[in-house]
């Protein structure tokens, strides 16, 4: 099994509502957002899965979310914008493209909101 390895990065804010704390007021983060894939089967020039292929798939989902006030999204208009749920979010959003209805299948989503934090989001594959 091989597992490939793609980052990419985007700024926003978000608050957290009814967070009794001061994540409940309006503030940013520079967020990281590691996406994991895994295969058995290379293709005929020895690649899972092209690096540029899916980092190019990872930051059109991040680009969506870049120099935006995240509770404003139509994804966080119901629930908190929380690390939990934007890696739920990003793994939802790419596990539609049509790369991962072959032998690729999205591994995890790390989403990193400060150098000391992190979550990861799975599921079963």
């Amino acid at each position: 099994m091989f597992e490939l390895v793609v980052n990419g990065a985007f700024e926003a804010a978000h608050r957290l509502v009814d967070y009794p704390g001061k994540c409940n007021r309006l503030h940013g983060h520079s967020w990281t957002v590691e996406m994991s894939v895994i295969g058995n089967k290379l293709d005929k020039i020895g690649m899972v899965a092209d690096f540029k292929t899916l980092k190019a798939m990872l930051m059109e989902v991040l680009d969506d979310m870049d120099h935006q006030y995240l509770n404003e999204l139509e994804a966080f208009k119901e629930i908190n914008p929380t690390a939990e749920n934007l890696a739920q979010y990003i793994y939802n959003t790419l596990k539609q493209n049509e790369i991962f209805n072959g032998t690729v299948k999205l591994n995890y989503i790390k989403v990193w909101e400060s150098p000391k934090s992190a979550v990861i989001y799975r599921e079963d594959v």
